[in-house]
């Protein structure tokens, strides 16, 4: 039977990393950001190593369906191995193959082995923090009749019941009492333990550290880390424990980055019972990263709530509310912030002034601060997409105006300085003769290649996105040098938010009939809904 340390495992490639951050050395903000994306990555993954846990306590219960007559003995192993991976993943089902244990023992009329499931039997309980059915199950063991290896598991355990019963109750008088007794229980403990064993460093550093003796642990937690073999289990319990002597040094970053490692082998050992995450939250917290902080509490919550154990998630519980309230408060004055942004963008016009209005309503209609901040800012990137489109579109049109109509009144000065010296000549059939040569049709025609240009220069790609809402029989072929079509002219007119039939009937000097007909033929070709038609025109870009 196998009741001593458990087998070291192989490192992951992600775990080698860390370990290489020495406890001693000072530690860099890089290194502090490092362990902190390796926490955030390590998260990310537990799904997967949740899974490889599931998929092992699988494989045991499996085994006990596929071989109901086993004999009682091997049902103890099974029972025994199912046990360990649960008592720090689910309380519930550690707990139901405690009883199994217990079961299975007195069928086995083996005294070491009913002591040996009471003890386990306790380990559950206390974890859960149920103290009176801790002792209760504890006090029945009788001691004698186990191995020294299991007698060292009990006086710990003892010890560390009474440490916690004094935490718990946090009366100086009976936790001083309760202090002595679980000193003595350790103390028996390292009588049994064989030197420069992990049990005999593990068990006298708790000593060191429940009686103050805050150096000798330091250098006790440090040499397991440095120089034993230990499970990702066994890491994870001292990291804390040296991130817990630390924070008694003052030494916060120091005592940060040791609870993050242990956070980190928690996770990808798949433990749920573990207190590291939940020192790490409070730690940013009170450095003011309440972001990181509030998302690692959420995950010490989650993991106390998947275990099961009332006293770990009254504990987180404590904290939670004080962290998510300074979270809300960060979410808050963000969200103020973004209001004066967006108040300040009202005298670009009305629309922004009505999208404000929009805004504060929401506001005082709904507490969801992440999800306003980010409706908001897509709407004010729209609206200054439109806002930027718009001043190109008017920058490009003024020069186009400007120019236009400065030749044409060149061109009407020159005809007026024509006919006034005509007249004064009385040359009155050359008056006619000038006002005929003025080709109204190609000076229209000038018109539309000038507004063509322009256009073309704002969308570049208008032809080819227009064409591709048709089948390649019913695109659009422009003749050689010629840039827009009639069909095209109409469509871009509308883009630029012309959506007047009549106005676009006289710009092209065609009747409003004519117009109707060119959109109609177009819009029946076109693959597209005839109601979606005139927006995918509209969501055509400038460059």
């Amino acid at each position: 039977m196998v009741f001593k340390l458990l087998k070291y495992c192989t490192r992951s490639v992600g775990v080698l990393i860390f370990i290489l951050f020495s406890e001693v050395a000072g530690l860099s903000q890089a290194n502090l950001d490092s362990l902190l994306q390796q926490l955030n990555k390590s998260i990310k993954n537990k799904n997967v190593y949740v899974q490889a846990k599931l998929d092992r306590i699988q494989e045991l219960k499996d085994q006990l369906v596929a071989m109901p007559d086993l004999a009682t003995e091997e049902q103890f192993d099974l029972y025994n191995k199912l046990f360990h991976e649960y008592k720090v993943f689910i309380y519930d089902s550690a707990f139901k193959y405690a009883l199994e244990l217990s079961r299975t023992s007195y069928l086995l009329h083996s005294t070491p082995q009913i002591t040996y499931s009471k003890v386990k039997l306790g380990f559950v309980l206390l974890s859960a923090g149920m103290f009176k059915e801790t002792f209760d199950s504890l006090k029945t063991v009788n001691i004698q009749s186990l191995p020294d290896s299991s007698k060292v598991d009990y006086y710990w355990l003892m010890g560390r019941s009474y440490f916690d019963l004094g935490a718990y109750d946090n009366d100086s008088y009976y936790q001083e009492a309760y202090n002595n007794i679980g000193i003595q229980y350790l103390d028996s403990a390292i009588q049994l333990c064989q030197p420069d064993t992990y049990y005999y460093y593990y068990t006298s550093n708790y000593k060191n550290m429940m009686t103050g003796n805050s150096n000798e642990a330091l250098k006790q937690v440090l040499y397991l880390l440095r120089k034993l073999p230990l499970t990702d289990h066994q890491r994870a319990i001292n990291n804390h424990h040296l991130g817990s002597l630390y924070l008694d040094k003052g030494e916060t970053d120091k005592a940060l980055a040791a609870f993050m490692q242990a956070s980190i082998y928690d996770i990808q050992a798949a433990i749920k019972e573990n207190a590291a995450l939940n020192s790490v939250a409070d730690i940013l917290y009170k450095k003011g990263d309440i972001k990181n902080a509030y998302g690692f509490i959420e995950e010490a919550m989650e993991d106390a709530l998947y275990y099961g154990a009332k006293q770990r998630k009254i504990q987180i519980g404590s904290i939670l509310p004080i962290i998510a309230a300074e979270e809300l408060t960060s979410v808050e004055n963000q969200r103020r912030l973004w209001l004066i942004y967006s108040a300040t963008l009202t005298v670009l016009g009305v629309l922004v002034l009505v999208f404000l209005i929009i805004i504060i309503k929401q506001v005082k209609k709904r507490k969801a601060a992440e999800l306003l901040i980010t409706n908001s800012n897509h709407k004010l990137q729209e609206i200054n997409h439109q806002l930027r489109e718009a001043d190109k579109i008017k920058e490009e049109y003024i020069g186009y105006y400007f120019n236009i109509n400065s030749d044409y009144i060149d061109k009407i000065e020159d005809v007026l300085k024509a006919i006034d010296q005509k007249l004064i000549a009385k040359k009155f059939d050359d008056i006619r003769f000038i006002i005929n040569n003025v080709n109204l049709k190609r000076e229209r025609e000038e018109l539309f290649v000038s507004f063509d240009k322009v256009f073309l220069k704002l969308f570049p790609d208008f032809v080819t996105i227009f064409n591709s809402y048709f089948k390649e029989e019913d695109r659009i072929i422009l003749k050689d040098n010629q840039l827009l079509s009639t069909e095209l002219r109409i469509f871009a007119l509308i883009r630029m938010g012309i959506n007047d039939t009549e106005k676009i009937a006289r710009i092209l000097d065609y009747s409003v009939n004519t117009i109707y007909t060119y959109k109609t033929k177009v819009k029946s070709k076109s693959i597209l809904a005839n109601e979606d038609f005139e927006k995918k025109i509209m969501g055509i870009m400038t460059v």
